[in-house]
């Protein structure tokens, strides 16, 4: 690969770790290649970009990338493949389904939504991890609950007040 070809793959990376908010450090070595094109499928229906990259260049984009990515560049060893995805537990569910069969891809580190996770024990943490979408949810069920229950107190507390205004006209009358 000349410097040319390095610096543009650098540059390519880097964009990337830029526009994306969840990032997946796995390691995937010694899957075949069966096994890395299903790994890929899954992938694939779970909105995840899977691509292998080299770490020297990883590393590179990493510092040149205005994110903080804390101890995640030390796991830059061995064979590395980087995940994209917009929901933080997308890859983490795709790697803990796809290690049913197998014990490959192992997760070497996350960086979602400015926080890092260093290490394989840290993929039940992930998994469990709320998306966006999910948390707005829970949030607008709790708000919700509340003013529900004024309105119908507003709505069954008007016809009563209705009723005794009527009542009492229909008496002055």
């Amino acid at each position: 690969m000349t410097r040319e070809e390095k610096s543009k793959v650098i540059e390519n990376l880097t964009t990337q770790l830029s526009e994306n908010p969840i990032i997946y450090l796995a390691d995937i070595s010694s899957l075949n290649a069966n096994s890395t094109t299903n790994l890929r499928r899954a992938c694939f229906k779970a909105g995840v970009k899977l691509e292998v990259v080299k770490n020297t260049l990883l590393a590179k984009a990493m510092e040149s990338s205005d994110k903080d990515f804390g101890d995640l560049s030390q796991t830059l060893v061995g064979n590395t493949s980087i995940m994209f995805s917009e929901t933080g537990n997308a890859p983490a569910k795709v790697i803990k389904e796809f290690r049913k069969k197998s014990d490959r891809p192992v997760l070497k580190g996350a960086y979602i939504e400015e926080s890092v996770y260093v290490g394989d024990d840290q993929l039940e943490n992930l998994v469990n991890i709320k998306s966006k979408e999910e948390l707005l949810g829970e949030i607008i069920g709790l708000l919700q609950s509340p003013a529900k229950n004024v309105i119908s107190a507003l709505k069954s507390g008007g016809s009563t007040i209705a009723g005794i205004v009527k009542t009492l006209s229909e008496r002055e009358g």
